[in-house]
């Protein structure tokens, strides 16, 4: 399999099913396809129906593919480890009905943490207890991901929660056998982190599952860190930027996929804020000719 592109809900500003703001799910999945993409993700769990005929005949008509879904919730909390779980397994049967293979788990930002977005020597860290029963609980939802469904589980760091920068990313590697959790490499979000997501795909390789595409815009990046300006402070600032706008090397990220004979999914995620008068297809359409462009 080639590699093909992907966008998910997120480029359209949503980040759970319930905001009031988020587009209508069909308007994504038109927009989507307008935009030239293969694929596109699920996006927060009872955003998209899970009516599992009508989610299937959009994706039809729209010439795409179920990509995989994210389980974007606070595995730092262990007041909410039951919900966590049932929000992932939901996720896991919409997403194997519809033949996707890749869930995703992600640390939902904390309030603690989002402070110290890519400063990790001022960042909180957990207790040994603490980060235990933390790598518990990944660990839980990536064995019922991969044994029960058969899907291929990664981790995502992401700035603003508990699984931030590399050396955090590193430890928790080590705890959980890679055969229940692999990598999804976010480019924005690593270097965001202050370091080399090529770098980190090249020595992590066998591990990689699945790629995210995100970009950072160095200046704002300079400024947040000297100004020791938190998470959300910093997307209002427009750290994220269109892909080929900031400090990502995506045409030595494309060479290195392609010499490790890389065939997974490559998926764009823009992190668009719902609030600000933006043109989520018209970034759509930007991402995906800078990616052509680049040889994707």
């Amino acid at each position: 399999m080639a590699i093909k592109i992907g966008n998910a809900p997120c480029s359209w500003g949503v980040e759970w099913a319930d905001d009031p703001r988020n587009p209508p799910w069909n308007t994504v999945l038109e927009e989507c396809h307008q935009a030239g993409y293969d694929g596109i993700e699920l996006g927060p769990v009872g955003f998209m129906p899970e009516d599992p005929e009508q989610l299937g005949d959009a994706l039809a008509e729209n010439l795409l593919e179920l990509i995989g879904g994210v389980v974007f919730q606070p595995f730092h909390d262990s007041s909410v480890s039951k919900t966590v779980m049932s929000q992932a397994r939901r996720t896991a049967r919409a997403l194997v009905t519809h033949g996707a293979q890749q869930m995703v788990l992600i640390d939902s930002i904390s309030e603690a943490r989002a402070p110290c977005a890519g400063r990790p020597s001022e960042a909180i860290t957990m207790a040994k207890a603490d980060w235990k029963a933390f790598v518990s609980r990944i660990r839980d939802v990536a064995k019922m991901g991969t044994e029960e469904y058969g899907l291929s589980v990664s981790i995502h760091s992401h700035a603003g929660g508990y699984m931030d920068f590399k050396d955090e990313l590193d430890a928790l590697l080590e705890e959980i056998d890679e055969r229940y959790l692999k990598i999804c490499v976010d480019t924005g979000h690593q270097t965001y982190a202050g370091f080399d997501p090529v770098a980190f795909i090249d020595q992590n390789f066998d591990r990689v599952s699945y790629v995210h595409v995100k970009d950072i815009d160095p200046a704002v990046q300079s400024a947040v860190i000297q100004n020791r300006t938190g998470f959300y402070e910093a997307c209002g600032q427009g750290i994220f930027c269109n892909l080929g706008k900031g400090a990502v090397d995506f045409l030595a990220a494309k060479q290195l996929l392609t010499d490790r004979g890389y065939d997974g999914w490559v998926t764009v995620e823009q992190d668009c804020d719902p609030t600000l008068d933006v043109s989520p297809v018209t970034d759509a359409i930007s991402n995906r000719q800078f990616l052509s462009a680049v040889g994707f």
